[in-house]
């Protein structure tokens, strides 16, 4: 199994990228979400760019990005951690045909939220959706947020996620004033090869086969959807006794979905009793 974001550099262009391939950690994902096929789709292409923002992260913090919109995909929210901790999620209809991304989502936004201890707030960037795919979107954003020429090109199938990142560099025109263009090109035939059996030099030796490539050590992924009840019970512990009684005795137990992991803590009256005795109580 292969998951890991790679960085790479064009040297003879002065153009940088990066190669994402998720297996694994994209089953665990999408296991048991049942997502239509259009939600999975752009589930998978918004994981390969949150690992491509969140590779950039120097210190301990969390990256957040959520597209949300009124359309029959309400919302995908994915996020990482420093050392590539990924998890992520979407909210659709039951049913969602496949149409051009910009109907899928509707009217909406992106915002990109990161947590660092370091810092006082969260630092929060909001942009409207502008492009046709989820490429196009983030295309944008890396224009305004970077200043530099990006391109993404993101392949999903069931098994298996695929990212390629291009930046232009600011001097890649006086390196070679057709450089980029010639980049653009030679990585779009990435939809034309079986890329998800070969590891990243081999992808960037069949697509820029004439060029000189420096390519960086590998960042691995985890899957960052840890059981954690802990956090149920300070959650439930913040109600307050009350509060959690009255639904314990409405429905005889008390459900908390964790959505993003996709998973279900059911407490008993013991388990409640035990939360708010500090005791450590089993989870069913």
């Amino acid at each position: 199994m292969n998951n890991y974001v790679q960085r790479f550099l064009l040297e003879n262009l002065d153009i940088r990228g990066a190669v994402v391939h998720l297996d694994s950690i994209w089953q665990q994902m999408t296991d048991g979400r049942n997502y239509p096929q259009p939600v999975t789709q752009l589930l998978g292409e918004m994981s390969a760019i949150t690992l491509l923002l969140g590779e950039n992260l120097k210190q301990t913090g969390r990256l957040t990005i959520q597209l949300t919109g009124n359309g029959p995909i309400s919302m995908l929210v994915l996020d990482c951690t420093e050392d590539l901790c990924l998890r992520g999620m979407a909210k659709c209809d039951s049913l969602v045909a496949a149409k051009p991304v910009p109907d899928l989502l509707g009217n909406g936004r992106l915002l990109l939220t990161l947590d660092m201890p370091s810092m006082r707030e969260s630092y929060q960037s909001i942009v409207p959706l502008e492009g046709n795919s989820i490429a196009a979107i983030f295309e944008h954003y890396f224009h305004q947020s970077e200043q530099l020429p990006s391109r993404l090109f993101l392949i999903t199938e069931h098994h298996a996620v695929f990212g390629l990142l291009l930046q232009k560099l600011p001097n890649a025109d006086l390196v070679d004033p057709d450089g980029w263009a010639r980049a653009e090109a030679l990585a779009a035939t990435v939809y034309d090869h079986k890329l998800f059996d070969l590891n990243a030099e081999q992808i960037l030796m069949r697509l820029f086969y004439e060029e000189t490539i420096r390519i960086f050590d590998p960042q691995p992924v985890h899957y960052g959807c840890k059981e954690d009840p802990a956090k149920i019970y300070a959650m439930l512990r913040s109600l307050g006794r009350e509060e959690v009684d009255s639904i314990l005795k409405e429905f005889g137990e008390v459900i908390v979905n964790d959505d993003i992991c996709n998973r279900e803590y059911r407490l008993d009256a013991l388990a409640v009793d035990a939360i708010f005795r500090e005791a450590g109580p089993t989870v069913h």
